[in-house]
């Protein structure tokens, strides 16, 4: 029986499809296959990202930034109109001196009521002794003890009204100072060194209270997620050595530490029963590229670039060739 040729063109077919397939699974298939005692995940790199948020609703009236713009620490990025806040904060100023004044002024009188009551109480003894050697009369002796009695109270009322003043200017300072908060908190300071990715307003516009106006890449926080399953989670820690290769720099091995191994596994049912189960258990793994390599190559940052993490699972032994450092001659050693 001789077999038709459309046959023999879908068997052909059918070979080239299962070698193109081999092909493509070989080319794609995890590199960590290559590596004996290492774990590895495919990921991307990701940058955390810093929301630069308004405590205070209002117009903004300046935005320093542009989309892409590289920002330092504490740099100023965006203002909202204050003349508002400034024009209560001179009102709260006067007030606080206002208030100083008047405390001043009981203080004064305090003085005076304690120079009179030194002038009641000579004039009350003096009553007292000629009463006690009967040289006056009753009434005398006690129209004194009566007018001492008078200028000590005075004397207390005048040192209570000083006590009120002084916390009248305690509360026209914090009432200064809450304004001057306000003002404080109308200045929008990046509180990262990185890059703006998002410009979210515009100079004019209104925003709300806990409104964000831009976002910053922190860029020194730059590290690439992967998981791993439950045999090699179990033997690495926060701290272990890593390295990522990222696709358009096969050849750059960039290293790198675990910063964080989830405590809950991911991809799994709740409930696990049988030991073969629990291996199918997938942690998630953020592995940290190293601060101080990144200060220095800040502006070629750039989040999303696909690659693969690879973390040693023993601290003992040494790094393949292929994930060695390179030193300045472009060597491993």
């Amino acid at each position: 029986m001789k077999t038709s040729p459309l046959k023999k063109i879908l068997f052909v077919v059918v070979v080239i499809g299962l070698l193109i397939s081999v092909l493509m699974l070989t080319k794609y298939w995890d590199k960590s296959n290559h590596y004996d005692g290492i774990a590895s995940g495919n990921g991307r790199l990701e940058t955390t990202q810093v929301d630069i948020t308004a405590k205070y609703g209002g117009r903004l009236t300046h935005i320093y930034v542009k989309e892409g713009d590289m920002v330092e620490k504490g740099q100023l990025l965006a203002k909202l109109d204050t003349r508002e806040l400034e024009a209560r904060y001179k009102v709260a100023l006067a007030g606080v001196e206002q208030a100083k004044e008047n405390r001043n002024y009981a203080q004064a009188v305090v003085s005076q009521k304690e120079i009179d009551l030194k002038h009641k109480e000579n004039d009350f003894l003096r009553s007292k002794a000629l009463f006690e050697s009967k040289s006056i009369a009753l009434v005398m002796f006690e129209d004194d003890e009566t007018e001492y009695q008078r200028a000590q109270a005075a004397l207390m009322a005048a040192k209570a009204q000083v006590t009120s003043y002084e916390a009248a200017i305690s509360a026209a300072k914090a009432q200064a100072e809450s304004i001057e908060v306000q003002l404080q908190e109308s200045k929008l300071y990046s509180p990262v060194k990185g890059r703006v990715l998002y410009r979210l307003v515009e100079e004019g516009e209104m925003i709300g209270s806990g409104g964000n106006a831009l976002v910053v890449l922190d860029l020194i926080d730059t590290y690439m997620t992967i998981f791993l399953p439950t045999s090699q989670v179990g033997l690495i820690d926060i701290g272990s050595d890593a390295r990522i290769v990222l696709d358009a720099l096969p050849n750059t091995p960039i290293p790198s530490k675990v910063s964080f191994i989830s405590p809950e596994a991911q991809f799994t049912p709740k409930e696990i029963e049988t030991a073969t189960e629990r291996e199918k258990l997938m942690f998630r793994v953020k592995v940290k590229i190293a601060p101080e390599l990144l200060l220095g190559h800040l502006h070629k940052i750039k989040s999303g670039l696909p690659g693969i993490a690879y973390v040693r699972l023993n601290e003992t032994m040494p790094w393949p060739d292929s994930l060695r450092m390179r030193d300045r001659n472009g060597s491993r050693p």
